[in-house]
């Protein structure tokens, strides 16, 4: 049975199926606990957990479809209200356990439910890897294919899906947005100390992945020239370079090998 945007929290928990349990063990690449046993008493609209002794969590390596108006948004939010007041919460964290609103960076498990994988299953969730963290991404990403291949959520729609996975040639005037663009590498160089990874030869028309000069240093022991001629699979904020769209690497998590 497929969900559909559900405001009432019972009606949601009952429609919709049930994710599998974990079990008694977290997943290895989760990290160790940090907070076990938390209240939820609120999520923020920005899918912020705040819990009951006041300290707030961010759930790591994923993001909600909030940013643009439609059902998506609000039955994230109404998901991941229902999977949080029914149980307590056990969040775990690897450094840097914080960002800079002091909020805890974290995996989250509820009730047997791993909170990122069923948002991502459900189409309620997008990866987004961040560029000093990337713990199950390998595991996430996968979560987020189950969730595309059964055009659930916001993926529902296809093509026609505002989050739908993009073309090179679909990327104008998409700056300022978070994107997963797909395409044939066509070319792989260096300039201005930045690394790019173009998806096409024609400027005007194009359509690059860039790493700056900062952020080479977590490209240690990843090599870019085996991209030549390849389709893959890249994420993350489109920024415009001189009319060019482009999306900035800052993790090798960032890269799906598509073929």
């Amino acid at each position: 049975m497929r969900c559909g945007p559900v405001l009432s929290l019972l009606i949601l928990t009952v429609m919709c199926p049930a994710w599998p349990a974990l079990g008694a063990s977290l997943p290895r690449c989760a990290g160790p606990v940090e907070i076990s046993n938390a209240n939820v008493v609120r999520v923020e609209r920005n899918g912020v957990l705040v819990l009951s002794d006041g300290r707030a969590v961010e759930l790591e390596g994923i993001r909600l479809p909030l940013s643009q108006p439609g059902p998506a948004g609000v039955q994230a939010l109404a998901v991941l209200r229902g999977m949080t007041a029914s149980a307590t919460v056990t969040f775990t964290a690897v450094p840097p356990k914080e960002d800079r609103y002091d909020r805890v960076r974290a995996q989250g498990f509820a009730g047997g439910t791993w909170l990122q994988a069923a948002l991502l299953e459900k189409g309620l969730a997008r990866v987004a890897i961040s560029p000093d963290r990337n713990e199950c991404s390998v595991e996430l990403l996968a979560a987020e294919a189950r969730g595309r291949a059964g055009m659930a959520g916001a993926w529902e729609g296809g093509a026609a899906s505002r989050y739908r996975v993009r073309s090179p040639e679909e990327m104008r005037r998409t700056a300022g947005t978070f994107q997963v663009v797909e395409g044939r590498v066509t070319n792989i160089g260096q300039a201005g100390g930045r690394a790019f990874i173009d998806f096409s030869d024609d400027w005007q028309r194009g359509f690059s992945a860039i790493i700056a000069p900062d952020d080479r240093r977590r490209f240690r022991g990843y090599d870019l020239n085996e991209l030549a001629a390849h389709r893959i699979r890249v994420r993350g904020i489109v920024q415009d370079y001189r009319g060019r769209p482009e999306i900035a690497l800052s993790n090798p998590s960032q890269i799906e090998s598509v073929d």
